[in-house]
């Protein structure tokens, strides 16, 4: 029931990764959902959820006043096991409390962490990206570990190489968080190379990039505005040139194809939402704009969670 676009989007991206082989099952207002499936021609099953967090709310308070809300209900379900996951694209607050909350966290994690992966260039893990506005320098130690699982799982690494996100390479760099994390790092159990920059996305330099939740949402955000400008930019410029020039037209239009693709490529509703790690179930944080197209792509994200017990990894890899 949440997202600039919901239902209708929620809906039809839930009913297009269940016509790709998904079980879904949708939570929140029958009243409001069963027009949208009658009238797409489509049958999934509704759970009913009357309430709903709104996005000027405060979360915690709202998840355990509003019992019947669809984001409390749906973590509910992933705690008694009635889904091996929950996807919501509504206020990140509340999904956050709720996972918390309800689902609960793994048994020594601080502080579940938001891991988005990151699609430009070569794809890189970077979290926290904002759970956690403020943390401490074990949070930063916890992140890389539990980063470095979902490395494993998504980016098909052995052995992911893990670094912390600086101004400077240099080990003596950055505040004293930054100082501190960098050894609690290199005793991790992890592949830890050292301190990166911003550049170093999707150059391959590391697998998994560790900062904090504050740092991680402007660097992810900087990214996705920084791609659309660019792309945009490229195809008004190859738009004016084949005003004026009839080759370059032709050129265009043999160009524009591969454009296409690569825009896709950096899309971020290609992987539609960010794993919400730490926590005792599988939850995945939708972007609130996002299309039917990320929406099937975050509950597909969600379903490969479970079916790789990234739940279960984290834990081990923290207990190791």
């Amino acid at each position: 029931m949440g997202g600039d676009h919901a239902p209708l989007q929620t809906v039809l991206g839930a009913v297009d990764a269940a016509a790709a082989g998904l079980d879904v099952v949708l939570v929140g207002d029958r009243a409001r959902l069963d027009p949208i499936l009658a009238e797409h021609d489509a049958r999934l099953p509704v759970v009913h959820a009357p309430e709903a967090v709104e996005m000027g709310e405060d979360p915690a308070a709202a998840i355990r006043l509003k019992k019947q809300a669809s984001v409390t209900v749906a973590a509910r379900m992933v705690s008694a096991g009635d889904a091996d996951g929950m996807v919501s694209a509504g206020s990140t607050g509340a999904a956050l409390a709720a996972a918390a909350i309800v689902v609960g966290r793994i048994p020594g994690v601080s502080r579940p962490a938001i891991a988005a992966i990151v699609p430009a260039g070569i794809p890189t893990v970077v979290l926290d990206v904002g759970a956690n506005l403020d943390v401490r320098p074990t949070h930063l130690a916890q992140f890389g570990v539990m980063g470095s699982v979902l490395a494993q799982i998504y980016l098909d690494r052995s052995s992911p190489t893990v670094g912390l996100l600086n101004i400077g390479e240099e080990a003596g760099k950055g505040r004293v968080l930054e100082k501190e994390a960098h050894a609690l790092l290199e005793a991790a159990p992890i592949h830890f190379l050292g301190n990166v920059e911003g550049r170093d996305l999707g150059r391959g330099t590391v697998d998994v990039m560790v900062t904090d939740g504050f740092t991680g949402n402007v660097l992810l955000k900087s990214i996705e505005g920084i791609a659309r400008l660019v792309g945009r930019m490229v195809v008004e410029s190859l738009a004016e040139a084949a005003e004026a020039d009839g080759a370059v037209a032709a050129a265009t239009a043999t160009v524009m194809p591969h454009l296409m693709a690569l825009r896709h490529r950096i899309d971020p509703d290609a992987f539609g939402g960010a794993h919400l790690i730490g926590t005792k179930g599988t939850v995945v944080i939708a972007h609130g704009s996002s299309s039917r197209f990320a929406i099937a792509n975050a509950v597909r994200l969600a379903a490969e969670g479970a079916e790789q017990g990234l739940v279960a990894k984290i834990e081990a890899g923290l207990g190791g």
